[in-house]
Order: structure tokens, then sequence, then C-alpha cells
């Protein structure tokens, strides 16, 4: 962030500079000037003094404590009058009225809250002290001693009797015993039946219980509460239980996944306002309603003086969905095989000639966009294949095969070589642990290089088994089918020496390879099937979507009943499209599914909102002095959840400082009329990747002279955004010096001042264009020219060796010796 004058530093904060320059001599930052620069080390420092500065004014610099404000207002009020004088039918014959002017005056009284709370202060220990004495005042006298005594009569008794001997009160000899009177004897008995009368539940088992009287009772009890305070009536055991705690208290705060600033305040039992006071020092702006990860309450309660505990609510799911193995039979099972590597290295093709059909031809641009899953039928068994997209952008897609993989086929082409994106699947591969099979490809050209291949990854720590390593490596050909029954044998060895098994006879368990929407037939997902065994209708959770299964498909669209270990199916039924890699597992009950369902929907809310860059005090400094960013919005939809997924990813890495894409909505499935609104709204792009609009948005998008963006290659988008980014670039200014003039006279000229007596050295020198002045090769003005003559006449261009009178426009400063130099600005557009 570039430096600011205490000027542009006051407009900005909205403050006078003469305040500003205040503060910032109190903070110990030395300026004197409106024009002086301050750094963002001083503006810290600064926000550092103030925020030590909050509450800690003396009583003098903090003003009156009390303000009172009168207000007086007047008007005016006509009563009429009946006059004296009356008609023969008994009415007035005059009637009139009178003003009356009505004066009211109110006063009111604003006292600092500190006072009243200085006073409240007062007040409570002022009575604990008058209570305090009260007690004293009403205590019991001490117990009378104990006297050892022998009775006077007991000639045959040698025990002794205890004689408690109070203290004799002095009276007179005759001694009248005085009758009390009835009305005192009545009351008394009154008073004692209603002490031994127990009240309520608390009577019963002999437990106090504190009652709280409402304003109408406590209004009768006054008298009596001024009797015990005088000490006419003992107060017992009124007192109520209630005591202040000496020292603060830690509580344990249960902390779920995300939780509001009211909801952590509650749990510590706290003000909301201190903890949005913490969170202010920590730097973060947050308000009342303000969801935090647990990540950031944890740290809250730890540094408040509590005890966070973090709550798990993944565990109550786990344990309803848990599948129970014990006791269930495993059978063997076929291995899941995934074909990665480079774009445009022969995969599909591969596959194709596997499954003997013509994938490829049907794919856009002949590349591979999205996950595709098949079962091939062989000689020595049934194998599973997932076709993965080699395309830069689909990275998420090939972790997500290496993921749900038994085993990883590397394509690499045999005349190509190593690429990026055959590194990235070795790399896939590696972290998920998986065994790996090369497949050199292309082996028919006739630059077909294997020996080029092996060295290449053999730097990449993937050694063949010819080499010493344990990588096996095939040649095959997609093309001729030379090597595929090698590589389909390969694949068999493998998966037999890992033993591959599964349970059968249980509840289905599984991944979520792709998903999309079609319009027919709803959300459409293609689950792989890895324990269990899939049926119709079964209850069927997947991430954050739930349903019964309608209707199954194979990899041929046939339609199926159940689904077992290592089977691909596409299911419909699912309330929405489940994002791509979410477990897929069958339930018992519908119920469960639906809240573990909704549960997860609120969960997903909550942590991306709380993920939301949150406003920090450092991001207000730091955003001074920037230029506006160039924001691109975008609104697309496409086929599946995958491409949908690559393209986020790739779209979000094309933003910079200057410009950035905002991704308004996206989704799978066709273009509505909510997104055509959606977007005008927003002034948005609307994108359709291998989708298209319906009839209501093609037509709302005319009304809006609205273009729609249809693509089917993933780089064409790409680009496309790209080049708009690059529009919305600010072009960068370049100077090109295309003349300089040796200063070799200075004439005086009562119209134009001081006029220099020029020679041309370099390049030419126009009268349109911008020169500065060069004293010693040091810029001492940079200006325009006032004045251009070759002799007498006017010219607009001096060429090269030639001698010109120049007058600078507003300097007359000009030397015997300077250099004018000439120079034009060029704009010149910028590309990301």
């Amino acid at each position: 962030m570039t430096d600011v004058t205490v000027k542009e530093f006051a407009d900005v904060v909205g403050i006078p500079i003469d305040r500003l320059l205040l503060q910032l001599s109190s903070a110990g930052i030395k300026t004197e000037k409106a024009d002086d620069k301050i750094t963002d080390k001083e503006k810290t420092a600064l926000l550092t003094y103030l925020r030590g500065l909050h509450g800690a004014k003396s009583q003098a610099e903090a003003g009156p404590s009390r303000i009172t404000l009168k207000r007086k207002a007047v008007s005016e009020i006509r009563q009429p009058v009946v006059s004296p004088r009356t008609s023969a039918g008994g009415r007035a014959t005059q009637n009139r009225s009178r003003t009356i002017n009505v004066e009211v005056r109110k006063k009111r009284t604003y006292v600092k809250r500190e006072e009243v709370l200085a006073e409240e202060e007062e007040r409570l220990k002022s009575l604990k002290e008058e209570r305090q004495r009260e007690l004293e005042k009403t205590a019991p006298p001490p117990p009378p001693p104990i006297v050892e005594k022998e009775p006077e009569v007991a000639p045959k008794s040698e025990t002794k009797e205890l004689v408690v001997e109070a203290p004799a009160a002095k009276q007179p000899e005759p001694v009248m015993p005085v009758a009390a009177p009835a009305a005192t004897d009545k009351k008394e008995r009154k008073d004692k039946k209603r002490s031994n009368k127990p009240s309520g539940r608390a009577g019963k088992r002999g437990e106090k219980e504190l009652h709280i009287a409402s304003n109408k009772t406590a209004r009768k009890r006054k008298p009596i509460r001024k009797a015990r305070r005088s000490g006419a009536i003992s107060t017992g055991d009124t007192q109520h239980g209630f005591a202040m705690p000496t020292a603060p208290i830690t509580r344990e705060v249960t902390i779920p996944a995300t939780i509001t600033v009211s909801d952590l305040a509650q749990g510590m039992a706290v003000k909301a306002a201190e903890v949005i006071k913490y969170l202010m020092s920590m730097g973060t702006m947050a308000t009342i309603n303000q969801v935090l990860d647990q990540e950031t309450a944890a740290v809250v309660v730890e540094d408040m003086g509590h005890t966070p505990k973090m709550l798990n609510e993944t565990k109550h799911e786990e344990s309803v969905l848990a599948v129970e193995d014990n006791g269930v039979e495993k059978k063997p099972r076929a291995p899941v095989v995934t074909i990665m590597g480079h774009v445009d290295h022969g995969k599909t093709s591969l596959l194709d000639y596997i499954r003997c059909s013509k994938v490829a031809a049907g794919e856009a641009g002949g590349i591979t966009q999205h996950i595709g899953a098949y079962r091939v039928k062989t000689d020595k068994g049934m194998v599973a294949f997932l076709d993965t997209p080699g395309h830069a952008a689909f990275t998420a897609m090939r972790a997500r095969g290496a993921q749900a993989t038994d085993i990883v086929i590397l394509v690499v082409a045999a005349d190509d070589g190593v690429m990026p994106q055959t590194i990235e699947a070795i790399q896939h591969s590696k972290a998920a642990d998986v065994p790996m099979i090369v497949a050199i490809n292309k082996m028919d050209k006739a630059d077909a290089d294997p020996d080029r291949v092996k060295q290449e990854l053999g730097a990449h720590e993937v050694i063949p088994e010819d080499w010493g390593g344990d990588v096996m490596f095939v040649n095959v050909s997609a093309k001729t089918g030379d090597g595929v029954d090698a590589l389909l044998d390969a694949i068999l060895l493998q998966a037999e020496l890992m033993e591959l098994t599964a349970a059968v006879d249980q509840r289905a368990s599984g991944v979520v390879i792709e998903s999309a929407l079609d319009r027919g037939r709803g959300p459409v997902a293609t689950i792989l099937v890895q324990s269990g065994t899939l049926k119709k209708c079964d209850i069927l959770l997947c991430g954050n979507e739930h349903g019964s299964v309608r209707v199954m498909y194979d990899e041929e669209g046939r339609e199926v009943n159940f689904a077992g270990p290592s089977t691909p199916v596409a299911v419909l039924g699912l309330s929405g499209t489940p994002n791509a890699g979410d477990d897929a597992i069958s339930v018992a009950e519908e119920r469960v599914a639906r809240d573990i369902a909704e549960s997860r929907q609120i969960k997903s809310r909550d942590l991306k909102l709380a993920k939301q860059h949150a406003a920090r005090l450092d991001d207000v400094f730091n955003s001074m002095g920037k230029e506006e960013v160039g924001i691109l919005n975008l609104l697309f939809k496409a086929d599946v959840q995958g491409s949908v997924e690559a393209l986020k990813d790739s779209l979000n890495k094309l933003s910079t400082d200057e410009v950035q894409v905002k991704i308004i909505a996206s989704g799978v499935g066709g273009i509505n009329e909510s997104d055509i609104n959606l977007a005008l709204a927003s002034e948005a792009v609307v994108i359709g990747f291998n989708v298209r609009a319906d009839a209501t948005a093609r037509r709302l998008c005319q009304e809006a002279s609205m273009e729609l963006k249809y693509y089917s290659v993933i780089y064409e988008v790409i680009d496309d955004v790209k080049a708009a980014l690059s529009g919305m670039l600010s072009p960068e200014i370049r100077e090109e010096i295309i003349g300089l003039a040796q200063v070799r006279d200075v004439f005086k000229s009562p119209k134009f001042g001081a006029i220099a007596g020029c020679m041309v050295i370099e390049g030419n020198v126009k009268r349109s264009s911008p020169i500065r002045v060069l004293r010693d090769n040091v810029v001492i003005y940079e200006g325009e020219l006032e004045s251009l003559r070759r002799f007498k006449d006017d010219a607009n261009e001096v060429k090269n060796g030639m001698e010109c009178g120049i007058g600078v426009k507003n300097y007359s400063d000009v030397k015997v010796g300077d250099q004018i130099e000439v120079f034009e600005r060029i704009s010149v557009q910028r590309t990301l």
C-alpha cells in the first residue's frame, strides 16, 4: 500500500485535519502539516494509541456528567364565550371566542452511565452496612453459664442434676403478675399458628424456597420491611440465599461445526457485546448474527477463560450409517480400473477398442470431459473401467478417479512422452496408494520411442520391472489393437495378487462418480457400488441428497433391478444432483435419510457463510489508496457436476489484483427463466456448457438484448473469459522520447517572455507534444510548449540538425546549456 498524506487520510477517516494532527502528535508521530506523509506502520501506531485511549479520559476531560435539556412549547386554544344577552327564544344573540395561550415546559436530565453505576455501587454498599448493623442489634444474647448444683431434697439419691441458673432481674419485693390483653394473646396465637403452618411443597419437604413477590405484594409489605429494619420484627430465615461469586466461573462451552456470536456468548454467560469487542481486538469485524467456524470459536472461548468442547456432529451419522460386516460372507469381486494420462494420449480410444464401441467419436473436441464408467467382460472375468478426462481443468475429477479405484492404468503416448497431466496422474495414484500399470500407446506410429518414455518416467520414480522396478509396462496400440490382450492379462494378474473381495448380502455402499440433471428424468447420479447390493426401491443417501431408487440403468442403458460390488449404475429418484465424490449409502428408513440430508444441507450452508471473508480492521487501511478492481460477473450451467467443478476452479484461477471473476451462480441442467432474471439483476454473462436455454429463457434474452454463450469444449470457455478480462485491464501508458533540443541562447520577448534559442540534436520537436526541461540531466520542469518558431514563422515540427525558437509555457527560468526533451505517451493494451 502506498503512503498517503495527512490531508488525504483525514478525508478518508472523516475528521478535521487539525484534530488528526493533534492525535498523531499525541501518539508520538512527528507530523507538522497537512502535506506530510504517513506510512502504514504509523497508521497502526495511531490505531493502537486510540484503542488504548478509549475509556481512559479523566473526569475533567470527559466534560460534565449530567446534561439537562429544557424544552418549551407554546400553543393557543380558542374557547367560545356566550354573551349574557339573549333573544326572546332564550338563545344568545352574539357569540364570541377568546384565545388562551398554553405553555408546556419539559425538562429531562441525562446522566453518564459511569456516574449511575458509581451511585448504585455506593447505595448497595450503604445498604449492606446498614443490614450488618441491624443483624448485630437483633442478635440473641449469649447463652447463660452452666452451673453444677446439688438438689436440696435428695436424701436417698446419689445422682447430681445440672441446673441452668439465669441471672435474676432486679424487681421490687412484692411482684404481682400482670395479665396481658386478650387481643395480644389472640394475635400471638394467630402468629404462632401461621408460623407452624407449612407453605406448599417447600413446607412439606422441610426445604426453604425463595419467593419473589409481585409489585403489588411488595407494596403491601413495605411496613413489614420497615419494621424489620427498625428491629421490631426478627428477620430469622427471611434472608435470601443468593451471594455474589467471589471468583470467576469457568464454564465448559460446547462448540458445534458452526456457531453464531449470540449463541457463543450465551454459552459463556456473557453479553454478546463482549464477544464482539474481543473479535474486534483480534481484527475481525463481526455482528451478533455472524457465523463463526469451530476453530475461531474455540480460540475465543479459551482466551476469555472458559473451556471449549468440540462437538463431533458426524459421530451420530456414522453410527447410524455404519454397515455391520460381522458374519457376512465376502466373495471375490471384479477390479475397478481407472485410465489416466495426458490429454490426447489415447485413453478413451484404448477403452473404446476394449469395449468395441465408439465413445471417443462422441466427445466434443475429441477429449473426454467427464468420468465414464463401464464394465467389460473378458475371457478371465469382469473388469470395471473408469475413464477420466486429461485436460488440466479436470484435476479434481482425476483425484476422485484415483481414490475410487483398485488399479491405475497410466496411458503415455510413445511419440509424445511424459506431459504435465501425466505427472499429475502419477502423483494422484501415489497419494491414493494404488498400484500402477503403464500402457505405452501409439506404438503403430513411425516415431514411437518406448525407451524414451521409460527414461522420462524413471525420473519420476516409475521404474519398469525389466529395470528392477515394480511397475508393469505394456506396449499397446489403440488403433490396431496390438498389446490389448497383454494389458488385460496384466490387469487381471494384478487383481489376483490383490485378492479383492466384498460382502454381497448387506446394505449397499459406494461412491458417486458423476451426476447430471436430465430434463425428462430429473436428477441422474452415476454410482459405483463398492460393497453390498443396491436394489430397486432402496432408500439411498448421497451426500446432501436422498431418495428412493426408482430406476437403475447399466452402462449400455439397459434397466436393471440390482447392482453388486464393482458395478457402475445410473440411478434415478434422488432429490437433487449430489456432488461427485460423495458417499452413497443405502439406509433402512426414509425418515433417517431425510433428517441426515437436511442436517448436512444446513451444515454446508453455515460453513459456506463462515468461510466468507469477514471484514477486518486492517483491510480498511489496506484498501486505502487502491484503485477500483474490475469484476466480471458470470453465470454458467453445465451438463454434469464434474464439469461445473472444473469450470469453477479454472475460471477462479484467472482472477488477478486488478480484475476478478465473480461466479454469481452455477449448477447442473439447462438454462431457465430464473437464471436469466438473476443474470439481468447482477449484470452477469450467461454461459451454457453442453446445455441450452429453454424457450422462455431465450425469449427473455431477446427482449433484454442479452447474448447467450454456448460452449462444448472447456478450453474455449477459458480463452474467451481470459480475453474479456484482458479487455477490462487498464491500458499501460508508455513514454517514448521523440526529440531532444539543446539551448544555445535565451532571448526576451514582450509577448512570450523568455524564448530559448535551440538546436535540435536528436529526433524531431513537435509543438503538440509534452516536454521536460533538463538541467545537468535532472528534470526541473515538465509542461508543454507555448510557441515553436523557425526564424519568424510558426512551425509545427522541427527536424534534427535545425535551429528553432522554443517558448516554454508558464516557465521563464530557461538557461543556456539546458536541454528540452520532447516525448509522447503511448497507450498499450495489456493481456493476462
